[in-house]
């Protein structure tokens, strides 16, 4: 696989598109940011810090992020861990009130298209 880096990612905030998480590494193109392109079709751009709460509702969902999948290099979340998640997921959780808190400086611009800015600030995690 090959890694590439969105130069001009920008963020929600129109900065450059900080690094979500290298431990452990996210991103569709895991490269530890929330970028995307045309094979992206999850929309892996909201960088969140989980909380149980959230990985429960994932989990009911059918979307199991605690478990580790070593045959994937995936080694499972816990609360606290950043991670890249769909727009759309975030977004479910939102409506289902456990959405988790979103580091703006590392969530792509691309979410401003199913969310509004003033709504990611309201979910903004504490610095």
């Amino acid at each position: 696989m090959t890694f590439r880096r969105e130069r001009d990612a920008r963020n929600v905030l129109g900065e450059p598109l900080a690094s979500c998480s290298t431990d452990p590494v996210t991103g569709f193109f895991r490269n530890g940011c929330c970028e995307t392109g045309p094979e992206d079709v999850g929309m892996h751009t909201v960088c969140a810090v989980m909380t149980a709460e959230f990985l429960e509702f994932s989990l009911a969902v059918g979307n199991d992020l605690s478990t580790p999948r070593p045959e994937f290099g995936f080694p499972g979340l816990q609360p606290g861990d950043r991670w890249c998640l769909c727009a759309p997921r975030w977004k479910e959780a939102l409506d289902a009130g456990v959405a988790p808190p979103v580091v703006l400086d590392a969530t792509h611009e691309e979410v401003l298209a199913i969310t509004t800015l003033g709504i990611l600030k309201d979910h903004a995690a504490a610095d």
